[in-house]
């Protein structure tokens, strides 16, 4: 079986403006809670999906969260082929 070699995914990452990202999410938004919940999920069932080999992936634990916060937000991505 191949490697799973994952986009690294550091969330307190750091760059010019702002010096953290985080900063300028407030303490209370309702993202950072969705953020505290899929970290908690055991997501190994997801993760052994993936075959490795290639180029690296986003990770899916990252994917995970952007995708329920779409969802939360009703934010939905169709196919170049639907309409809405």
């Amino acid at each position: 079986m191949s490697k799973k070699i994952f986009k690294e995914y550091i969330q307190g990452q750091g760059c010019l403006f702002p010096m953290n990202l985080g900063d300028k999410i407030p303490q209370n938004a309702p993202v950072r809670l969705v953020s505290q919940i899929i970290d908690k999920l055991d997501i190994s069932k997801i993760i052994d999906t993936y075959k490795g080999g290639g180029t690296s992936s986003y990770h899916p634990r990252m994917m995970l969260k952007i995708v329920v916060w779409g969802y939360l937000n009703n934010i939905y991505i169709l196919s170049e082929n639907r309409r809405c």
